[in-house]
């Protein structure tokens, strides 16, 4: 059976968005002892040489006029982006591709983003009333031009229904792999996973933002700091004794983590149980006590206040939403 995979390609596109997911679907092929019935097309408005934002240019396989009427397995939209006058990131829509998506999607099993190509979809109406991610800078901006739609930053991908948007540029092929797992299982998907070398598959719940993936400190003691704490969650990490680690005094130690982390040495350290929690409520069946106690909380009343604070939920609340299946 063919499964006929649509990726939309026009002027300023991301280049990745276009290859990543591709490229996913193309390592499918010599993973499955039998075929997988994926083929690939890159469509757009006319047969001319399409110039994505890396100044790549990449011929379309067909036009958007080619495809009416057609049944698509998976219709991909990557999106494309501009810089505003305060360095922001701004989304950017071309009415003509809006047009187009909307007129394919109509024929489509199911419709996925990439990146910022759920402002696409949102234009299209086909976000409307659904639940959506896109890259965080432009998930307010996706939230302000399309109230209709429920907007959340922090997961890596979001499925609602057969409508799915993925988070930025690499979260492609998480998006992919998702697809992929979606078609043929579990390990398919990880078998392709280990050829394109992702050294962790994140789940869709996971968010976009990690303690683990905040940038190296500027000097060598806080990086130590930092593994310290990672690795002695479940002891007492008060100022006092990371001070003490580091041969600092208190006023020095919380003075060198604002210049260097932007936060006080007890918030980092909040932060990164925090982080650590997520992980064992998305991964382990272990109950809300030891995952406390585990995580250096010491009681579920105080990991539910951090979860509070810094997530606008419970953890029993955010297990029941993330927990990987």
């Amino acid at each position: 059976m063919e499964r006929l995979i649509v990726v939309v390609l026009f002027d300023g596109a991301d280049l990745l968005d276009v290859t990543g997911p591709a490229e996913v679907f193309s390592l499918l092929h010599r993973e499955l002892d039998r075929p997988s019935g994926y083929r690939v097309v890159l469509a757009a408005g006319a047969a001319d040489p399409v110039t994505t934002s890396a100044g790549v240019r990449v011929l379309p396989d067909v036009t958007f006029g080619e495809l009416t009427g057609r049944a698509i397995d998976t219709l991909i939209v990557p999106g494309a982006v501009t810089v505003g006058e305060n360095r922001e990131i701004v989304a950017v829509c071309d009415p003509a591709v809006v047009d187009a998506v909307r007129v394919l999607a109509g024929s489509a099993r199911r419709v996925a983003s990439v990146c910022v190509g759920a402002h696409v979809l949102a234009a299209a109406g086909l976000l409307e009333g659904r639940r959506a991610t896109t890259h965080w800078s432009t998930a307010r901006q996706l939230a302000a031009e399309h109230p209709g739609v429920a907007v959340d930053a922090d997961p890596i991908f979001v499925r609602d229904g057969e409508v799915w948007t993925g988070a930025g540029l690499t979260a492609c092929l998480d998006l992919a792999l998702a697809l992929v797992e979606d078609d043929f299982g579990p390990e398919p998907a990880a078998r392709v996973a280990r050829q394109l070398v992702m050294f962790l598959r994140r789940p869709g719940g996971q968010s976009q933002f990690s303690v683990s993936l905040e940038p190296a400190s500027a000097t060598r003691r806080v990086e130590e700091l930092r593994h310290h704490v990672a690795t002695h969650l479940a002891e007492p990490l008060t100022v006092a004794d990371l001070a003490a680690h580091a041969h600092l005094t208190d006023r020095q130690l919380t003075r060198v983590f604002k210049a260097e982390l932007g936060m006080t040495p007890a918030a980092y350290v909040e932060h990164a149980r925090v982080e650590a929690a997520r992980q064992r409520l998305e991964t382990t069946d272990d109950t809300l006590s030891r995952v406390a106690t585990t995580c250096g909380f010491g009681t579920v009343s105080t990991l539910t206040r951090s979860f509070r604070r810094r997530l606008t939920t419970t953890p029993g609340e955010y297990r029941e939403r993330f927990r990987i299946r």
